[in-house]
C-alpha cells in the first residue's frame, strides 16, 4: 500500500464522504440518509461513490475509500468506474433511438438485419428476444474458455465474435425463459453496426450518449479514460486485483465506464421524455420476462413508499471487481446511483437500496 497504511485506509472508508453539489444546489441530507449510507459503508468495508437525487436536488453525494490502493489514489465523485451490464441498458436506449427512426423493429427477426446468420435460428429469434435476454441462442463462448482459458486475450471483430460464439442450435424456444448470456449482445451489436455502417461505440456516441450530455460515458478502452478509471479488487487488504481485458465485442453487454453524475444525468433524460418517443419509453419499462422483473436491457422493480407503489427502472452491473447500480423512480421522483470496485456482494447494494430509496 505504499505510503498509505491500513489504519488510514480503513478510515478513510468511514470517514471519506465528500459532499458535493450536482446540478441544483445541495441540500441536507434527508432524515435518515445519511445515518444509512454511514452504516452501510461501515458494516461493508465500502469503496466507491453514493450518489442520491430527489427530483433535481441531490440530497447525498459521497465518495468513499480508494480508486486506486496501490497508488494511494482516494475516490472522487469524477472518478469513473465500469457500469458492467449498466451497459446493456444504454445499448437498449441506443437500439430504442433507431426504433424511433425506423431503422429496427422489436419484433424483427435476426435474420432480417444479418443476413450471414444461421438461417433457422435467425428467423425465430426478435431483437426483442436479444434485448431481453431471452433467445435461446447458447453461450459458445463459454464451452470454448473451457478448453482456451486464454479466449478472452484474442481479438475478435463483432461479425467474427458472432460467428464463433453465437451459432449453436437454440437451447430453448426464444422468449420462453432468461438466460443471462452476453452472447445475445454480441448480436445485438452486430445489427446496430449493420444498420448505422458505424462501428458500436461510434453509433452509441451519436444516438444516446451526445445528446443526454454524459461525456465521461465512454468504452472502458477509450484514451479519455486512461489512468482516471477506478481499479478493481477482489481483496483490498492486501490488495489483489481483479480485471480482466476489455474486448471490443462485449461492449454492447457490458464495456462502458462513466461517473454517477452521468448516469443520473442520462436516466433522468431517458425517463424524462428528452431523448425517446412515449412507445420506446414505455417499451423500455416493460417487463417481457416477469420471473426476472426483466425488461429490455434491465429491470423493473416495485418499491413501496409512504404505502404507495412505485416503479424503478434497475440497472445492475457485475464485473471483474466491480459492481453498480443506477435505480430510477419511472416517475422521475429518485435516483440513486451505487459504484462500486471492491467486489461486494449485488445483493447488499440492493439492500442498502432499497432502503435509502424507501426511507
Amino acid at each position: 500500500m505504499g505510503n498509505l497504511t491500513r489504519r488510514s485506509f480503513m478510515g478513510s472508508l468511514a470517514g471519506g464522504a465528500v459532499a458535493l453539489p450536482f446540478g441544483a444546489a445541495l441540500a441536507a441530507p434527508e432524515a435518515g440518509a445519511q445515518a444509512k449510507v454511514d452504516a452501510f459503508v461501515k458494516s461493508s468495508g465500502f469503496n466507491g461513490i453514493v450518489h442520491f437525487v430527489r427530483g433535481s436536488q441531490t440530497v447525498f453525494s459521497g465518495a468513499f475509500g480508494m480508486a486506486d490502493v496501490e497508488a494511494g489514489r482516494r475516490a472522487s465523485l469524477g472518478t469513473p468506474y465500469p457500469l458492467a451490464s449498466i451497459s446493456k441498458w444504454f445499448s437498449s436506449v441506443a437500439v430504442l433511438r433507431l426504433v424511433d427512426q425506423g431503422k429496427l423493429r422489436l419484433d424483427a427477426a435476426v435474420s432480417d438485419y444479418l443476413k450471414d446468420f444461421r438461417a433457422d435460428t435467425g428467423a425465430k429469434v426478435q431483437l426483442k428476444h436479444l434485448l431481453s435476454n431471452a433467445s435461446g441462442i447458447p453461450n459458445g463462448f463459454g464451452a470454448m474458455l473451457k478448453a482456451d482459458p486464454g479466449l478472452w486475450t484474442k481479438p475478435f471483430t463483432t461479425a467474427e465474435a458472432i460467428k464463433a460464439f453465437c451459432s449453436g442450435d437454440l437451447a430453448f424456444e426464444p422468449g420462453s425463459r432468461f438466460s443471462y448470456d452476453f452472447t445475445n449482445w454480441i448480436i445485438v451489436q452486430g445489427i446496430v453496426e449493420t444498420v448505422t455502417g458505424e462501428d458500436f461505440a461510434q453509433a452509441v456516441a451519436r444516438l444516446a450518449l451526445a445528446p443526454l450530455g454524459v461525456a465521461t460515458v465512454l468504452p472502458r478502452y477509450a484514451p479519455e479514460v486512461g489512468g482516471r478509471i477506478a481499479a478493481g479488487y477482489a481483496t483490498i487488504d492486501p490488495p489483489v486485483r481483479k480485471m480482466f481485458p476489455q474486448s471490443i465485442y462485449t461492449l454492447a453487454s457490458g464495456g462502458y465506464c462513466g461517473t454517477a453524475a452521468d448516469l443520473v444525468r442520462a436516466a433522468q433524460g431517458v425517463y424524462g421524455a428528452r431523448l425517446l418517443s412515449a412507445g420506446s419509453r414505455a417499451a423500455l419499462a416493460t417487463v417481457l420476462v416477469p420471473e426476472q422483473s426483466y425488461a429490455l436491457g434491465g429491470r423493473v422493480k416495485e418499491l413501496g413508499i409512504g404505502g404507495t407503489p412505485h416503479a424503478f427502472a434497475w440497472e445492475t452491473g457485475r464485473v471483474d471487481g466491480y459492481r453498480s447500480l443506477l435505480a430510477h423512480r419511472l416517475d422521475g421522483g429518485a435516483t440513486l446511483v451505487v459504484l462500486n470496485n471492491t467486489d461486494l456482494g449485488q445483493k447488499d447494494i440492493d439492500l442498502f437500496a432499497e432502503a435509502l430509496l424507501t426511507a
